[in-house]
């Protein structure tokens, strides 16, 4: 948590080679997934998809329509919002992060109706998810968080 996602390059290596072996790997994956009609998604999250270039990077490198962008909310900690933007196009599968109570690593104050107008002007028809990351009591925090979310998805279009 202190390096905020920023994972050190191996000694001897470039971080091209981290994209390159990533991408060989998805490239690996796709047929199973087309074989089973699952659509990978691909978590903005530490390391190489860390950033809007770093994810895309690695979603652009493989075409293919199974695959796509999982949107994790809470996982852009600075400036979120244009970094959701950048995203959302390819995103397939969104997690919204609520913080109710505090967060366990971090507390991020999300606008939900900012970030459910950026999905749906990409065009964005899939499922919602919550990743609850508070600290309050989840029976009471869960509806919360499930209220929030429907009120501002329900606004956006």
């Amino acid at each position: 948590m202190k390096a905020r996602g920023i994972e050190p390059i191996l000694d001897g290596y470039k971080e091209d080679d981290g994209f390159n072996w990533c991408i060989e790997c998805i490239e690996k994956c796709i047929p199973k997934a087309e074989q089973c009609g699952v659509v990978m998604a691909l978590e903005n999250h530490w390391g190489l998809s860390r950033t809007p270039e770093g994810q895309l990077r690695l979603i652009n490198a493989v075409p293919s329509p199974w695959l796509g962008a999982l949107m994790d909310t809470g996982n852009f900690m600075e400036d979120p919002y244009d970094k959701l933007r950048q995203i959302a196009p390819k995103t397939v599968y969104a997690q919204a992060k609520t913080y109710y109570g505090g967060g366990e690593w971090y507390t991020l104050d999300l606008d939900y109706q900012r970030i459910a107008k950026i999905l749906y002007d990409a065009g964005y028809t899939g499922y919602i998810s919550l990743e609850f990351e508070g600290k309050q009591n989840p029976d009471e925090a869960v509806p919360k968080s499930i209220a929030l979310l429907r009120d501002a998805f329900k606004s956006a279009g």
